[in-house]
């Protein structure tokens, strides 16, 4: 355990200190002691209206517990339910209309429509390939992944399959078609590209000479204009590259000496400190911190061995093109990057305050974070990240437009702290609690001069769907939440709050995460629907994942989605109130089936949080398909178990039976790793016991969260066997 310094009334981790004292603040023109006395009266402030908040979640909670307890919900007393929604400010007066305000936003929030990765930023490889992933090649995205099959001769072999990549060739062609199509003819008959006359001039197989359809697609290029080594084209505000070299391996097989098609992928990135992270202590945020300052200053840097030599990652550089009356054109070589600082709720050891308790972790966050990102607001960072000197922090988990107020102050008395201009600190507001949705407006107006993107996070609204319904009644099958009526209003319900909000233009609508990393050919026919939803955004679980879901923001133009969307009418409180409770009685068969298949991703996940501090896996579910899992999935699974046991669907006997069952598949699962920790027979282990509690306690866990409980058992492990 790290020594505790004594600085003005807090007591500061040693570690932290020097983080903070010997790293971060030398690169700022703060002054050390003036730092510390703003922290000091920051969390003194603060403390209590973050406590504050935390008691009026309970205590909406405990009201509305009471209220189900006392009446059955049904639709003759709907009416009754709402209106003590209202009577208890749980719904609160809508807002007259009005516009966002937000000023110095980057162009990849207001001009660019595009994936989004969210990595943790605790694993500096992972943080460095997802803001390098800003770019990525189509060719290896298709090769490597079912989109393209893999079937017979088209299977992925050890040594490269000429037949394959023959129709990965095939499929970036015909994509290269859509975003800068030929006046006549298709790229996949063209034999030779020059630029003559500053018109880019493409020969086909049969001698002919076309152009573009729409010559102003090619905006730059690389080499000379009769030998290219490569041509820049831009399709509803995406970039995609096309690379040439007849002496590269590719290149050689191809006529006209295409090596690669670069697509502009993961536009921006969200560097998370809090779902997919597991940080329980000075130890982990002091990562997360460094991580981040690396980030910020430009230099992070992390390597690693591979096939017996040592492979070095860094932040790319800007890419740098010739115009067509060669002039420079400059595209910016990283992901723009958010940074994700944890929710209200969460205290973490790292500092005491002049009380003896914990900080608030998202104090302590916002704080931090926003210091390590001085060197890029005060251009110290010579691979920029934000252009226009802002920082992007997103807040999850916030309930209604208080919190979003108190988050909107904090940021307001950090920027004061830190001598930076008023408003530097955007916010993103994470729609991923019912009284957030249900208030959103609301809520959005508490931050209209620095708000930069609402999202919606539908796996934490599910679990919080569940847990503030809990005595409603038995919930609907998890696998079955997707066609409830509330889920489908939520999603439409984001967009047209947005829009009805000028978020157009000016920030992003983002939609959640594909959370099945190896299924990139379902993804490809699903998650258009994003786009064609009006969400500037959506979450993607890889750089591979960015690269294929960009595709999309080629073939739907979002910006007139948007335009189309605006003035339809809305989705009804009614329908985003209405609880999915179960319809049907279930066969024991069915029952069993969703008790197993939760408590196999509760285990999956948690083995992997609490022994090896992992916060974001590939986990296998129970027919072995690899799911993204993080704290928002395991959130719905142990509410709902827990909802069950509560109704009378299940009993506790029964799930433990299952628990116990499931160890057994989940140590089979993880067979081959050697660090793997195994489960049965013993069901001693602290990963086990936190299962247990996450269910069996599931019902007294505020808002339903796993936060607790996860970080209680990852100090026990980490306190016996002293490793991370």
């Amino acid at each position: 355990m790290n020594n505790k310094i004594l600085v003005n009334g807090l007591q500061v981790d040693e570690s932290l200190l020097n983080l903070i004292n010997n790293e971060i603040l030398p690169v700022t023109n703060l002054n050390q002691e003036s730092f510390w006395n703003n922290f000091e009266n920051i969390i003194n402030e603060f403390t209590p209206q973050n406590r504050e908040l935390l008691n009026k979640r309970d205590d909406f909670q405990k009201k509305i517990d009471k209220w189900h307890k006392e009446n059955q919900f049904n639709k003759d007393t709907f009416n009754d339910y709402k209106n003590y929604l209202k009577e208890i400010n749980y719904l609160v007066d809508d807002v007259d209309d009005f516009t966002i305000e937000t000023k110095n936003v980057d162009e990849e929030i207001i001009l660019q429509a595009g994936p989004q990765l969210v990595v943790p930023v605790k694993n500096a490889r992972f943080a460095l390939n997802a803001a390098n992933a800003r770019w990525g090649s189509l060719y290896d995205a298709l090769y490597g992944t079912d989109v393209i099959s893999t079937e017979s001769d088209l299977s992925i072999t050890k040594e490269y399959n000429k037949k394959r990549g023959e129709a990965v060739v095939s499929y970036a062609k015909e994509h290269l078609d859509k975003v800068a199509p030929l006046n006549i003819g298709s790229h996949k008959e063209a034999v030779e590209y020059k630029i003559v006359n500053n018109r880019l001039q493409i020969k086909l197989n049969n001698g002919q000479i076309v152009t573009l359809k729409d010559e102003t697609k090619l905006i730059a290029y690389d080499g000379e204009k009769d030998n290219l080594k490569s041509l820049v084209f831009k399709n509803n505000n995406l970039h995609l590259i096309v690379e040439f070299d007849k002496n590269s391996f590719i290149g050689k097989l191809d006529i006209t000496g295409i090596k690669d098609i670069i697509v502009e992928a993961a536009v921006t990135t969200i560097m998370d400190c809090e779902d997919s992270v597991a940080a329980v202590d000075s130890e982990d945020k002091v990562e997360v911190y460094r991580n981040w300052f690396g980030l910020m200053k430009g230099d992070l840097e992390e390597s690693f061995s591979k096939d017996e030599k040592i492979i070095t990652r860094k932040l790319n550089d800007d890419k740098i093109f010739k115009t067509l009356d060669d002039n420079e054109l400059i595209l910016h070589g990283r992901s723009l990057l958010f940074i994700r600082n944890v929710g209200h709720l969460m205290t973490n050891p790292s500092i005491l305050d002049n009380e003896r308790n914990e900080v608030f972790e998202g104090i302590m966050d916002c704080m931090i974070t926003t210091l390590a990102a001085i060197p890029d607001l005060t251009n110290k960072n010579k691979k920029a990240n934000s252009r226009t000197k802002s920082l992007y922090i997103v807040k999850p988990k916030m309930h209604g437009p208080e919190e979003v107020a108190f988050a909107v102050k904090l940021f307001e008395k950090v920027e004061e702290a830190l001598n930076l201009p008023k408003e530097t600190i955007k916010i993103g507001i994470m729609d991923e609690e019912r009284r957030t949705t249900v208030n959103l407006k609301q809520c959005i107006k508490e931050a209209k001069s620095r708000v930069v993107f609402i999202n919606t996070g539908f796996l934490d609204r599910t679990g919080d769907e569940i847990h503030t319904s809990m005595f409603a009644g038995a919930m609907t099958p998890k696998t079955k939440m997707k066609e409830e009526v509330w889920i489908k209003a939520y999603e439409s319900w984001n967009v047209d709050v947005g829009l009805e909000c000028g978020l157009q233009g000016k920030a992003q609508i983002g939609k959640g995460m594909w959370a099945m990393p190896d299924e990139m050919a379902k993804m490809m026919k699903e998650k258009i629907n994003h786009p064609k939803s009006g969400a500037n955004t959506a979450w993607v679980p890889s750089p591979t994942a960015a690269v294929l879901h960009s595709i999309h923001y080629h073939q739907i133009n979002v910006f007139d989605i948007q335009s189309e969307l605006k003035g339809r009418r809305r989705a009804s409180i009614d329908e985003l109130l209405t609880i999915p409770l179960l319809k049907d009685q279930l066969s024991q068969i069915e029952i069993k089936k969703e008790i197993n298949n939760n408590a196999q991703g509760i285990l999956g996940y948690v083995v992997k949080w609490i022994d090896s501090g992992i916060g974001c896996s590939k986990v296998p579910d129970i027919n072995n398909i690899a799911l993204m899992e993080d704290r928002a999935t395991l959130r719905i699974s142990s509410q709902h178990l827990a909802n069950w046991i509560e109704h009378g669907i299940c009993t506790k006997e029964e799930v433990l039976e299952s628990l116990k069952e499931m160890a057994k598949v989940v140590d089979k699962q993880n067979e081959n790793d050697l660090n793997y920790i195994k489960i049965a027979p013993a069901y001693d282990g602290f990963a086990f016991k936190a299962a247990c509690s996450l269910v069996f306690d599931g019902k007294y866990q505020s808002s339903g969260y796993t936060e607790p409980l996860l970080h209680e058992f990852r100090k026990k492990y980490k306190s016996i066997n002293h490793s991370k």
